[in-house]
């Protein structure tokens, strides 16, 4: 957390920083801190809030709220968010609109500022607007991602489904179950999902994978819908089959569920840890315990707490190893995002509090 403290206050805004990367970048011109990203930071404001009500440290809080308003300013006139960094030139993104509404949905309970609640208003009606008659988004992809269909929008309608929460608008809700059932078509028997990958569809990385998880699993136990909570079960049963003895999972898989890396994704991790914190929680299946708790400990031993460097000390790299190709030479915020949640839910696992609560939604205690 104190390393995203330090992603934050090295830009000139209120966003936190994309990364901090270890070489030079012909698009962001040196080493060291990139720019703001939208799309992350709407996703972590909910980390800080869980976070502050955790340790009771109020920065945190209003740290979280910066961020939502800075957001706020920075929306398209669409109502969408861009893809990409402050400084690219703002286009449209479906998934980083997604992403921020978690952030306004959050603050909005937070605070009670109706200028949240417009936001996600606006957001999470770009999103039923450009949403295809089968339920599938093909319109306004990131630039960094490949054009079409990506099932891994499942966490982009759990966003609109976050919106759908503080606003009571139908139409929200009937677009998550829309594009919830269409991304169902697109997982096969064995749990795993087509087209679900920034780059490859023949072997997607373990990060689009869990966005996936993470979007059924989480509308899923809102919504009382056990067609997405077992969709998401499947594939996290996969996963747990494949756990490594250190406690990593390949970075990418194919079709059959071998690694087709021998990198691990770090990103990818947390999140699978998430996504088992979670079943643990909603099952008391102890497997999903033990199997998180060992993809935490793996977690920490790649994390250094003792660099001199401030934009490594504390931070997640993208792949382990550093060298390795997603988010190669950084330390990404999604990153140590994602696995401050892991880590919180498992304290609340240990403490034995039971719920289906997300961290964006419940006090963590």
């Amino acid at each position: 957390m104190a390393w995203l403290c330090r992603a934050q206050d090295a830009t000139p805004d209120d966003g936190v920083s994309r990364s901090y990367t270890l070489r030079h970048m012909k698009s962001h011109g040196r080493a060291g801190w990139l720019a703001s990203y939208p799309e992350t930071t709407g996703y972590i404001i909910p980390t800080f809030l869980a976070y502050a009500s955790l340790t009771g440290k109020r920065e945190c809080r209003d740290r979280a709220i910066r961020m939502a308003r800075w957001e706020a300013e920075i929306q398209m006139e669409n109502g969408a968010v861009q893809g990409g960094v402050i400084g690219f030139p703002p286009t449209p993104a479906i998934f980083n609109t997604g992403q921020v509404l978690f952030g306004w949905a959050a603050a909005y309970r937070e605070t009670g500022d109706e200028a949240f609640l417009r936001s996600a208003r606006r957001g999470a009606d770009f999103l039923v607007a450009a949403m295809d008659e089968d339920g599938a988004w093909r319109r306004h992809g990131s630039r960094y991602a490949r054009a079409g269909v990506n099932v891994y929008d499942a966490r982009t309608a759990w966003g609109l489904l976050e919106a759908h929460a503080v606003t009571g608008d139908a139409a929200y809700r009937q677009a998550v179950v829309r594009n919830l059932e269409f991304v169902l078509t697109k997982q096969r028997p064995n749990g795993w999902f087509e087209e679900c990958c920034l780059d490859d569809n023949d072997r997607p990385l373990l990060h689009t994978i869990a966005y996936t998880m993470e979007g059924l699993l989480e509308a899923g136990l809102t919504l009382g819908d056990e067609r997405f909570t077992a969709a998401a079960r499947r594939t996290a049963e996969a996963l747990l089959d494949r756990q490594r003895t250190d406690g990593s999972l390949a970075g990418r898989f194919d079709a059959a569920w071998n690694g087709s890396a021998r990198w691990s994704c770090l990103t990818g991790d947390a999140q699978t840890a998430i996504v088992w914190l979670r079943l643990h929680e909603a099952t008391g299946d102890e497997r999903y315990l033990r199997a998180a708790e060992r993809m935490n400990r793996y977690l920490s031993i790649t994390q250094d707490l003792e660099a001199a460097d401030p934009g490594v000390r504390g931070g997640i790299k993208g792949s382990h190893p550093i060298w390795a190709e997603y988010g190669r030479y950084e330390y990404l915020n999604w990153a140590a995002k994602f696995f401050a949640d892991a880590l919180m839910l498992e304290i609340r696992a240990k403490r034995g509090t039971r719920s289906v609560e997300t961290p964006s939604e419940s006090t963590v205690s």
